[in-house]
């Protein structure tokens, strides 16, 4: 029965044309291939096509030409459709019907759930009462099929998708196949399951495997600093209450950086002759 095959790819026989599309059959049973499934023009009958089995959202088990990369046997990446709190996210993965990836296999923090837009790596799968849906990679199954980064991409940036949310950090496949590991300390913000991240490479392990950052560098941050400072100094007629002596809580509650982080980016300011501090203030310097 054509219901056993659902989520898989079959090679069947062109029988008839239909209005509504063709009829094919494995020599025992027929199925329709609607027009709107069809990727090329079929041209005559009695030729195998390969087709992939699905039931669409009428509920109809029909067969179609566009083979998706996330089948019962192979897996890929399929968009999210729709996020629903007490079921899940349904994904599409190219065929006129969405698969959901159930809640128990998205991380416990709804926070770092995947929203519209997001790309989750799936396979389908099938349950004791034929019902097929979609489930996340394993990580036995990543490390299978794992394509080992070389030393030399130490340092360079990578853009990549998470694919598992744990407490010990996030998991992320690059566009080239790595498998990388983004550690909480290395980011900001947690990113969700299914976010696209663009991130560097901070190690190289000997497995082939590489550790990430979220954060920038050093520099970066400390100009960025600098330059939220100055802003605020320009907004505020040139001058400011904030000195090297303020408390760290008020500076945190005002820049959003630490005490270190503030004062560091004041002696990038002090260095570049843009600000000078007294009587417990600090300026604007202006050229004389």
């Amino acid at each position: 029965m054509f219901k056993d095959l659902i989520g898989s790819v079959q090679e069947l026989n062109v029988i008839k044309k239909k209005a509504e599309g063709f009829i094919l059959t494995d020599g025992k049973e027929e199925i329709l291939l609607p027009n709107n499934q069809i990727e090329s023009e079929i041209k005559e009958l009695d030729q195998n096509l390969s087709v992939f089995i699905y039931q669409n959202r009428s509920k109809e088990i029909v067969a179609s030409t566009i083979i998706p990369e996330v089948t019962l046997d192979s897996y890929g990446w399929a968009e999210v459709e729709e996020v629903v709190p007490n079921l899940g996210a349904f994904v599409n993965i190219g065929v006129d019907k969405a698969f959901l990836v159930s809640k128990d296999e998205l991380p416990f923090k709804k926070s770092v759930w995947p929203k519209e837009g997001d790309f989750l790596f799936v396979s389908l799968e099938k349950d004791k009462k034929g019902r097929v849906f979609a489930e996340l990679i394993s990580e036995s199954e990543v490390i299978e099929d794992l394509e080992a980064a070389p030393q030399s991409l130490l340092n360079d940036k990578v853009t990549g998708r998470v694919y598992r949310s744990t407490k010990a950090g996030s998991f992320v496949l690059t566009e080239q196949g790595y498998r990388g590991f983004i550690h909480p300390n290395e980011r900001k913000d947690e990113p969700r399951i299914g976010e696209t991240v663009e991130a560097r490479i901070i190690d190289v392990k000997s497995d082939g495997t590489i550790n990430l950052t979220l954060r920038p560098l050093k520099q970066d941050v400390l100009k960025d600093d600098a330059e939220i400072i100055y802003s605020y100094l320009i907004e505020n007629d040139g001058v400011m209450e904030f000195t090297d002596k303020s408390s760290p809580d008020e500076i945190r509650d005002t820049f959003q950086i630490s005490k270190a982080a503030f004062k560091r980016a004041l002696g990038t300011l002090m260095k570049e002759r843009k600000i000078i501090q007294k009587s417990g203030k600090t300026y604007i310097q202006h050229e004389e």
